[in-house]
């Protein structure tokens, strides 16, 4: 058998570009914190064999999802003659994880055993039990989910950084892997459609996609659904086109028309695969959006920088991503409670290690198969040197927006930014990883979407972007001087205030503060939880604490700020009718609510003339 392995393992003539698969170091522009993707510890590049014929891994049960789930845990048996506590445990998938050769870059010198890719998630040997080093034994509980591959799981010592692979397990692999997986709902390009995206292993000449569906109770329709994918060359850089790559899959995407109103629908995914045979996800649900300027109950989610946590604990993620499994689970609590989300940007931090995104997908699945999940463009993301984000940084690990722009349907048009409506809200949600300054394309766009706001109609507008371009007391931004993403508000605040939108929400910033009504720095109204009469400036939000990890606040005292959190929590709106809505601060911890305000004003306030917001006026009869 040990004979076998290292001839397994030595296969190969070329290694990869050493110097790209370092340790990747993501600096966030807010906060000034430094954002390490947990996999890039892991110097896969620099691991060598130390195969040992009494060292073994065993996994089980061999076959998982044998009653249709997408998830299961998994007992790994580890036993090693010679344990330390920095041994660890490296999930692999595809689970044979060595190649003949490995994609480069660039020139670099021969690297056996040729492991190509980093494990999806790891775990060290003592994580469950602490004296595994004195009998070199121990059980390992993983959770998987299924990600179109087998698995296997390699002991290594040498800790992450000089890793020595001592033993590799059996293969264990879900019943179907190619099974239609992790929907995610999004409003389409106009109010009574909506689009459903899915995760599969079957491609156009295996199978066709399709959603069923139709109103709850009643007869079921089928609409087919569009298929993408992409490659290792649609990546940008380094981790995305080396030790991060991962074949995606195939991602679908069916629209679902002519819905009515507030009306709950049923659906479900299915591929007919060409033996005329069927394969269907489990039914899920959801309840279709009302008509614009109808006036009903409506609920909104905002936040930003979520991220993706482990439930098994791998990973490390609680020093990562240490609230995201907290803002998850309270939105799965309340889901009851709300209608659609928005998710402003920074959504996995994969950071170019692919196999992420299924991951993400998978615990976010609870919430967008079930309301619309809008997401927003962020620098972890799309910023990659060369490509033409706004940004010349590495944030995206080399993803360059691909992995966002395909696993997330928006109602864009160019890019990432978009308007949608929502019965009494209209939302402009712009891109701030490409230039938003006045004269720029996205300038005109978001000048166009707020001016489009018919505001008889649908009275709250609201503006999101990723990173600040309003106002935020975060440290780095303190330090900078400006407490705004440099250049941020100069050209858009004559739009806010012209078009009177009256709140701009943002993430990047890893925390949760709110402004006074705000104009040029200075607050234009004196009250701070109930507003009403006329709209005279734009109250900026930063909901940034979705999960990654937090930001800290200048001990400048900002004059124009009425509430700073430094927690993770996320923000609801609440619109009852045309006249009132009520914004509430809930910390993700335990769901409560630590900060309000009301707004309540009729059409005629909207109307009314402001500073630098009046329409243009004649003395003519």
């Amino acid at each position: 058998m040990r004979s076998f392995l290292i001839g397994l393992f030595l296969l190969g003539a070329f290694a990869w570009n050493l110097k790209s698969v370092s340790a990747h170091r993501i600096v966030n522009g807010g906060g000034g914190a430094i954002e390490e993707q947990p996999l890039s510890k892991i110097a896969i590049h620099e691991a060598v064999l130390a195969l040992r014929e009494s060292a073994s891994v065993k996994a089980y049960p061999s076959i998982l999802g044998l009653k249709g789930e997408d998830m299961e845990w998994v007992d790994v048996e580890l036993e090693h003659p010679e344990p330390s506590e920095n041994d660890w445990v490296g999930v692999f998938s595809p689970a044979k994880f060595n190649a003949s050769s490995c994609y480069q870059e660039s020139d670099s010198k021969i690297q056996s055993p040729y492991i190509c890719s980093a494990p999806i998630k790891y775990k060290f040997a003592n994580d469950s039990n602490l004296t595994y080093t004195k009998p070199g034994k121990a059980t390992i509980r993983f959770q998987l989910i299924n990600q179109r591959a087998d698995f296997s799981f390699a002991l290594f010592s040498g800790g992450l950084s000089k890793p020595k692979l001592v033993a590799v397990s059996n293969y264990i692999s879900f019943a179907n892997p190619k099974a239609p997986l992790y929907p995610r709902l999004a409003q389409g390009n106009s109010w009574n459609e909506m689009t459903v995206t899915w995760t599969s292993g079957y491609n156009i000449d295996e199978a066709i996609p399709f959603v069923e569906w139709g109103l709850k109770g009643h007869q079921q329709g089928r609409t087919p659904g569009g298929t993408l994918t992409f490659t290792r060359n649609s990546m940008c850089g380094s981790p995305a086109r080396t030790v991060g790559w991962r074949d995606p899959g195939f991602i679908h995407t069916g629209f679902l028309k002519e819905l009515w109103p507030n009306t709950r629908y049923t659906y479900k995914l299915g591929h007919r695969l060409n033996n005329g045979s069927y394969i269907w996800s489990k039914m899920y649900s959801f309840k279709s959006s009302p008509f614009p300027g109808q006036d009903s109950l409506q609920r909104v989610i905002i936040f930003g920088d979520m991220g993706k946590a482990e439930r098994d604990g791998s990973n490390e993620y609680s020093n990562y991503q240490p609230g995201s499994l907290n803002t998850t689970d309270q939105l799965i609590d309340d889901l009851e409670n709300f209608d659609i989300v928005f998710h402003i940007g920074d959504l996995v931090y994969a950071n170019g290690y692919i196999s992420q995104w299924d991951q993400f997908t998978s615990q976010v699945e609870p919430i967008a198969s079930a309301v619309p999940y809008m997401v927003a463009s962020g620098n972890h993301e799309r910023d990659w040197p060369g490509t033409g984000s706004f940004y010349d940084t590495k944030d995206s690990g080399g993803e360059c927006g691909v992995l966002a722009e395909t696993m997330f349907y928006v109602p864009a048009e160019n890019r990432a930014k978009y308007s949608t409506d929502y019965g009494m809200f209209h939302f402009c949600i712009a891109d701030t990883e490409h230039d938003w300054r006045e004269g720029s394309e996205q300038y005109k766009f978001i000048e166009k979407c707020l001016a489009s706001a018919d505001r008889q109609k649908q009275p709250w507008l609201i503006f999101a972007a990723h990173r600040v371009l309003g106002y935020s007391s975060d440290n780095w931004y303190g330090m900078e001087g400006s407490f705004e993403e440099p250049m941020g508000r100069e050209s858009l605040q004559r739009l806010w205030q012209r078009y009177k939108v009256d709140i701009a929400f943002y993430g990047h910033v890893h925390n949760y503060e709110r402004s006074c009504p705000v104009y040029q720095s200075t607050c234009v109204n004196s009250e701070t939880s109930h507003y009403s009469g006329t709209v005279n400036g734009t109250i900026h939000v930063v909901a940034g604490g979705g999960g990654s990890h937090l930001s800290a606040f200048s001990p400048i005292n900002t004059t124009w700020s009425l509430f700073k959190d430094y927690d993770f929590g996320f923000v609801k709106l609440t619109a009852f009718n045309h006249s009132s809505l009520l914004f509430e601060y809930k910390k993700s911890s335990d769901g409560k609510v630590y900060d309000s305000f009301t707004i309540s004003r009729d059409y005629r306030d909207v109307l009314a003339c402001v500073h630098d917001g009046c329409e243009a006026t004649t003395l003519a009869s």
